[in-house]
């Protein structure tokens, strides 16, 4: 393996690009509207829920509880009912996602020592939120219902997001989703269009090894998704204001690793097909769908069945997404992170080396 050649190949590429600058651009670009999109669109955040009150008891016990649940900051007031129909219709309609029904004789319960059942109504047509809103619904009455000091006192504190923002476990992950959609897809349809142009016929017939050439397309397309990663992660801490515990370095210097590893794939691709819309959708199935399902992005792996969550071990988003999220929000190094950095170098060797066998087996 020469250098002199592997840079030839980068010249050329790097020329090719340039005189594409739309197609880089896009490139540039699209990753920065991703990042907003799903940075303002997914919240897992649970406040001013719209919440509806049926009162039978009209008591100043009553009036107190509901004026503890639009204090907790978690709810607003959005209607009164007269009647079970109305609570029920504004939940149908999704005008309310919470209906408090007080009953009646609820103030003379409390003042007796007597149980005093009051009934919360939760839309659960998104499960996630109406746990969510259940579980603080819960803690408000249980806690308005304490008239005297628990025997154990529980001082919880939640680690690594105390304000529980969506955005700081939301951004973190989307550096990897974001990095496993374009570079591939750039990178395979760069080879596939010498295909379909015959232009590739040229380097099967010089001196240049698999080797080399693939070198030299991986590199011009690495430094672009590096120049994506840094974008990505300038906005995410900046725009977000997502705190970063751990060290900016280790995060980019990973992040170059993971770079060569979604570049390897879009190589890997090139060398299966010889149409680039073929080459697109392959990239698409084996890159942005499992780095959305199966990176634990959005979904916790250890909820899937076991088969599955052996499955997600085959793609790497999962890796630098689990890293990512050590990195910026527990502070973790590379002492506890180094599985998954041991895991993307050898993913980043083996598509490598898979993408040069294949390549030969084309020129044999």
């Amino acid at each position: 393996m020469k250098l002199s050649r592997i840079f030839a190949i980068v010249e050329i590429e790097t020329k090719e690009i340039v005189r594409d600058p739309v197609t880089v651009a896009v490139a540039l670009l699209i990753p920065l509207v991703m990042l907003f999109l799903f940075g303002y669109a997914i919240s897992f955040d649970v406040d001013n829920v719209a919440m509806g009150v049926l009162d039978h008891d009209r008591s100043a016990e009553s009036r107190a509880l509901v004026d503890r649940f639009l204090a907790s900051g978690y709810f607003a007031m959005a209607e009164s009912y007269q009647s079970a129909i109305e609570a029920e219709t504004a939940l149908q309609r999704g005008a309310v996602t919470l209906a408090l029904i007080i009953p009646p004789g609820f103030a003379d319960q409390l003042a007796g020592g007597e149980p005093a059942p009051v009934q919360a109504l939760v839309d659960g047509t998104f499960s996630a939120t109406a746990n969510l809103v259940a579980a603080y619904a819960n803690a408000i009455i249980t806690g308005f219902g304490v008239q005297t000091a628990p025997p154990i006192e529980v001082a919880a504190r939640v680690w690594y997001n105390p304000a529980l923002r969506s955005v700081n476990f939301v951004v973190p992950g989307l550096f990897g989703v974001i990095l496993m959609a374009f570079p591939p897809l750039l990178t395979a349809l760069a080879i596939t269009r010498e295909k379909e142009t015959g232009s590739i016929q040229q380097i099967f017939a010089s001196p240049v090894t698999p080797v080399e050439f693939l070198s030299g397309k991986l590199i011009p397309y690495g430094l672009i998704a590096f120049l994506q990663i840094v974008m990505v992660i300038a906005v995410g801490f900046l725009w977000f204001a997502v705190p970063l515990k751990g060290s900016l370095g280790l995060l980019f210097g990973v992040g170059m690793i993971y770079v060569f590893t979604t570049v390897g794939i879009g190589l890997l691709v090139s060398t299966i097909t010889s149409s680039q819309l073929v080459a697109m959708l392959l990239t698409l199935i084996l890159s942005l769908m499992p780095s959305f399902l199966f990176s634990g992005f959005l979904f916790p792996i250890f909820t899937m069945p076991y088969v599955l969550q052996l499955y997600t071990r085959l793609f790497p988003a999962q890796y630098f997404v689990d890293f990512s999220r050590g990195v910026v929000l527990k502070g973790a190094g590379l002492a506890e992170l180094w599985p998954s950095v041991l895991l993307l170098l050898t993913y980043t060797l083996v598509i490598f080396a898979l993408a040069v066998w294949r390549f030969k087996k084309k020129v044999a």
